[in-house]
């Protein structure tokens, strides 16, 4: 990922708790001279290694797993983002820019068909993200439903040998400019602004004069 060094976030600690915030990503690898990807919910592990690991499950009909399994791939996970209206600087010699927050997750996918942790892996994917809800579903894991379930899956670890993250907030901006974009951000209807805006906000004292 291109990444000038005003924008670029290494912080494992703090990767890890974006990816965990916007744990929908992208899984991408590469077959037969093409690139495949599917969308899915992922796990991070940070016990694993100096760079933690990946896991998830994907339909077993899915032909992904199989072409994956063994070889390495790419998992992107999207924070917010938001357009930047040169007009907020009130300044000559500006243009319009997107704001944003990326991480790139590379490793090697190992695909997870054991019963027993296949279900495990589902049991960790509910519990995390039942977590929040009022009245929290619980999976029953004896159940003759769970065990047809969990047949019609592949569970998946991503060993991770990197990560990248890219933290666009105007930081190549002076003070005052990213003051009047947090501002105008702030205002917005979009969460996605409100959530950048927020983001401005936690970095401008480190660059204030």
């Amino acid at each position: 990922m291109y990444t000038p060094a005003a924008f670029n976030e290494s912080d494992h600690t703090k990767l890890f708790a974006m990816i965990q915030q916007h744990s929908f990503g992208l899984l991408i690898s590469h077959h037969a001279g093409e690139p495949v990807a599917t969308h899915l919910p992922m796990l991070v592990d940070r016990s694993i290694g100096h760079h933690g690991q990946l896991i998830g499950h994907m339909a077993r009909a899915n032909p992904h797993w199989q072409q994956a399994d063994g070889q390495p791939v790419l998992a992107v996970f999207s924070g917010p983002h938001a357009y930047i209206s040169p007009s907020w600087y009130e300044a000559g010699n500006v243009v319009p820019t997107w704001n944003y927050v990326a991480i790139h997750a590379y490793g090697i996918f190992r695909a997870i068909h054991g019963e027993p942790e296949m279900m495990q892996v589902v049991q960790d994917t509910v519990n995390f993200y039942e977590t929040a809800m009022p009245n929290p579903w619980k999976l029953d894991t004896a159940s003759e439903f769970s065990r047809l379930m969990v047949k019609g899956i592949v569970g998946f670890r991503i060993e991770l040998t990197r990560l990248e993250g890219k933290l666009k907030l105007s930081q190549n901006h002076p003070h005052a400019r990213q003051e009047k974009v947090a501002r105008a951000l702030s205002a917005s209807t979009d969460q996605n602004a409100r959530e950048i805006a927020d983001l401005m906000t936690t970095i401008l004292p480190k660059d204030h004069p």
